[in-house]
């Protein structure tokens, strides 16, 4: 029962889609109908408002964190504590609330991340910062962070009730950016700051 409550809470909160719920208070166009269509703060970027973009990115990340402390503080055992967490990413991937056509997950997975362990979320945070400075593609970014997340939760804490939902959360990832990583072998892949839209209510042009 412990287990289902938790998975159930995290999924609830996870399924609230912050980009859109963001947009419609700044009055942009829903982050769906442009650019690449995803619910994520990285598109919500693209209106051209960092406020929206980073109300949005502070939301999807505080979600799996969230889900994560509530648990804790019930009282549930470490597996129900991660499991919100895991519950709360895939909420935010396939949210009920948007017909489980939800963002890709990546700062959801951060807010996991830090519900685990605080190094752990400041080492992914610090290769996705450097890849993307880098190289200014948010998505091998967040590949990059992905593919390295369950090796250095073994590392870090080796317990396979951290390891396990590390290793899930990375391999959705992954599988999310399928289109990404054709785009960017391709050399089509967008960059940061490269492609923004108008953001307004009726129309909303696509870079």
């Amino acid at each position: 029962m412990e287990l289902l409550i938790a998975a159930a809470l995290g999924y609830l909160l996870g399924s609230l889609p912050f980009a859109v719920i963001v947009s419609r208070a700044f009055g942009l166009a829903d982050p769906r109908s442009f650019g690449s269509g995803n619910p994520g703060a990285t598109n919500v970027l693209r209106t051209g408002n960092k406020a929206a973009a980073l109300l949005t990115l502070l939301g999807d990340a505080a979600k799996g964190w969230l889900a994560m402390l509530i648990a804790t503080k019930v009282g549930a055992g470490e597996t129900a504590v991660a499991l919100a967490g895991l519950a709360a990413f895939l909420g935010h991937v396939f949210p009920f609330t948007l017909g489980f056509k939800g963002g890709k997950g990546v700062a959801t997975a951060v807010g996991v991340l830090l519900g685990f362990s605080v190094p752990l979320a400041g080492i992914a945070i610090g290769l996705w910062i450097a890849v993307a400075a880098i190289t200014r593609y948010s998505s091998l970014a967040a590949l990059v962070a992905a593919g390295a997340a369950p090796l250095i939760a073994g590392l870090l804490v080796g317990r396979i009730q951290v390891v396990l939902p590390v290793t899930i959360i990375s391999a959705v990832l992954i599988l999310r950016h399928k289109g990404n990583i054709q785009k960017l072998l391709a050399g089509t892949e967008s960059r940061l700051g490269g492609n923004r839209s108008k953001g307004s209510k009726k129309t909303v042009q696509e870079n």
